[in-house]
Parts: structure tokens; sequence; C-alpha cells
């Protein structure tokens, strides 16, 4: 079985022993390092490129919104999730505009945790809703123009899904076709556009004017 290897960064030793914890539960992940702050997980990423980083956003010397910003520029395929206490959409936009591909709140139960992380990894995980309405309101969308690469007219649809915050199989029942398919045709319109995660694909179409309709949301 291949492990998902995973660093852990907080500045706080009880919630990294939760987090290590958490993950030991679930043989699909493995902790390949425990830091502490956010220029050691700069500095830990450049020497052993975990799969997945757990990202405190608050932190001394680098908080994590700039190791998170740091370490996508030079791993892009690494995968980011924030972990944080707050809820608060605008601040974990601006996590999610920094490269990361999600985030998940210290409370939730641990079964929740290692869902989601799963999701993160299967490339899987939806925006929430409450966080594709914030990309829609923070992109303007008064100048329009055509898109730089031809999208069909599926793949159009799938793009409706995934600013909608709609799940892989959400997308699948609502468009008649299998789980499998929307994976596919994610990765071609990725590839297409150039972007690697949900939230770059979601702000891309915004802002090219491929996706106007507001109560999609």
């Amino acid at each position: 079985m291949s492990h998902t290897r995973v660093l852990v960064v907080d500045d706080h030793a009880h919630a990294r022993e939760a987090i290590c914890e958490i993950l030991s539960m679930d043989p699909g992940f493995e902790v390949i390092g425990v830091v502490s702050d956010g220029q050691q997980a700069v500095d830990y990423t450049e020497q052993w490129l975990p799969d997945l980083i757990l990202m405190d956003i608050q932190m001394p010397i680098m908080n994590g919104l700039e190791a998170t910003q740091r370490i996508k520029l030079a791993f892009p395929y690494v995968k980011i999730v924030m972990i944080t206490v707050s809820d608060d959409v605008l601040h974990l936009l601006e996590a999610l505009k920094r490269g990361a591909q999600g985030y998940l709140l210290k409370n939730l139960e641990p079964s929740m945790w290692l869902e989601y992380l799963h999701s993160i990894v299967t490339e899987e995980a939806p925006l929430s809703r409450e966080v594709a309405y914030q990309i829609l309101k923070d992109v303007s969308l008064t100048e329009k123009k055509e898109p730089d690469v031809p999208l069909t007219t599926r793949e159009k649809d799938i793009l409706y899904g995934v600013a909608a915050g709609w799940t892989n199989k959400e997308i699948a029942v609502n468009y008649t076709i299998s789980e499998y398919t929307v994976k596919n045709h994610l990765k071609n319109i990725l590839q297409k556009l150039q972007v690697q995660n949900r939230v770059q694909l979601t702000r891309y179409a915004l802002e090219q004017g491929l996706i106007t309709d507001h109560n999609r949301l």
C-alpha cells in the first residue's frame, strides 16, 4: 500500500501531538516530519518533499500563509491543507489564493479529518459553498473576454459544478455521468487551463466570463 507522506506544521506541541494521533488512525497516512513554524516548513519541504502538508495559519517567524505561498511557488504539486480554529471565510479564502488545496477546523471529529484528507489526496475535495460565493464576489466580471483555450460543452458543465461547490459525485449525478468521467474531465480542464486546483479553476472561469450565472451559487 502506498502511503501519503505528511508534514505537520503547528507551533503548539499539543496540537502537533493531536494531529499526529489522528493521522496514526489511518494506515494511508505516514507522518514524516513535525515542525513548529513556517520557515521550518519551507526548509523541510525543500529537503524531503512531502506529499501533503498540514499547515497552521498563525505561527511565529513565518506564518502559514507566507509559508504556503513560498512552498507552492517552488513545489506546486505538494498539497497543503490549512489547519485553523477559525472558520472566517475571508481568512480561509486568502490561504486558498496562496495555493492551499483546502482547510480543516481543529475541532472537527477525527473521522471527518481523515475523510477530508483522503478527498484532498484524490483531488476530489469540493469548495464549500461559502468560499465559492466569496470567490464570485471577489472576482470582477466587468471585462469579459474569450477564453484562451476552447472548452467543450461538457467541460463547461463540469466548471459550473466546481464553482457551485459540488463534489465529484454531485457533478456526476447532476449530469448523469460517472464519477470516473468527471475525474477525467477535470484532469483535462486543469491541463487545458494550466491551473492546479479547484480554487484556481473557479477563479479562472469567473475571470474569463465562462461562469456568469450567480444563481448557480
